[in-house]
């Protein structure tokens, strides 16, 4: 990417003429470039891909804006989104972060977040958006037991057949599919607004140590689907569940559930990567077919 052409988006987004000084590269993302502009009128965060990535940006910038509209949550600032000479682009303002910070405030934010649920009470999000570079259907639905089972399990099964997983795991999943409303016997989710892919490498803290939270895949759907993602891989402290459920408490089912929401992001790894990731899954879906049978 030839960092100097941004200069015209950034100087169209904020009405005045931008240079640039410099351009470094930043680490860590998994599928996009990224770097830091230092240009005369501030820093800037931008990443860039392909041209044929510019949904996946455009829904990532609606999703920042949505959340950061809710006053509950900090997030990077969408300051422009497009494509051009075939690669596409999204640029956030820079704010310098770090790992450690006020983990409490992370999950009173984040409960805070949960809070604002749909109006409406429907699940789901005003449009399709991508969870890492999988296609996430949304739409909008009534039943959240439905949703979760059609736009979340059975498409995230259905690519992996593609992908060349074994008829097991398509029996397996479909059997828990048709079981799903057994893990809802005495819950009622709400439709809470998440962050969407919240393992820790999509939060962290500003130079003051406040929370700041990115790239989100959202939709309305139950808050345990965001508690139980922070646990897939790790990352969060006790005082980050603490401030959580001070807030907003989890319901006592909340641990039978977990390994239902956390097979999701089990499954996708399998699309996006392969490997164990269908073994993986496999053996979450007898353990929670398993669950179903216990008293």
């Amino acid at each position: 990417m030839d960092w100097q052409t941004l200069t015209q988006p950034l100087s169209e987004a904020l009405g005045q003429t931008v240079t640039l000084v410099s351009a470094s590269p930043v680490s860590g993302g998994d599928i996009h470039q990224a770097a830091h502009l230092h240009t005369s009128a501030g820093d800037f965060f931008v990443k860039s891909n392909h041209g044929d990535q510019l949904a996946l940006f455009e829904t990532e910038a609606d999703s920042l804006n949505r959340l950061q509209a809710t006053g509950s949550i900090q997030t990077p600032k969408v300051i422009a989104v497009g494509c051009q000479n075939h690669q596409a682009w999204l640029i956030l303002n820079w704010l310098p972060m770090r790992a450690q910070g006020d983990d409490y405030q992370r999950g009173k934010d984040l409960a805070l977040l949960h809070h604002q649920v749909n109006p409406s009470g429907d699940f789901g999000w005003h449009q399709d958006n991508y969870i890492g570079h999988t296609l996430q259907p949304n739409g909008w639905d009534t039943d959240w037991v439905r949703f979760y089972g059609q736009k979340r399990l059975r498409h995230q099964i259905d690519l992996a057949l593609e992908a060349g997983a074994g008829a097991q795991l398509d029996q397996l999943g479909q059997t828990l599919i048709d079981q799903l409303d057994g893990f809802f016997t005495n819950y009622q989710p709400e439709a809470s607004p998440l962050h969407g892919d919240l393992w820790a490498g999509n939060s962290a803290f500003d130079s003051d140590g406040d929370p700041v939270f990115f790239d989100p895949a959202s939709y309305y759907g139950d808050r345990e689907a965001d508690i139980a993602m922070t646990e897939l891989f790790g990352g969060y402290s006790a005082d980050f569940y603490r401030g959580y459920n001070e807030v907003f408490p989890l319901d006592a089912g909340y641990q039978q559930r977990k390994p239902l929401y956390n097979l999701y992001h089990v499954l996708n790894h399998f699309n996006l990567f392969g490997g164990h990731y269908q073994r993986q899954a496999m053996t979450m879906i007898q353990g929670l077919l398993d669950s179903l049978e216990r008293p």
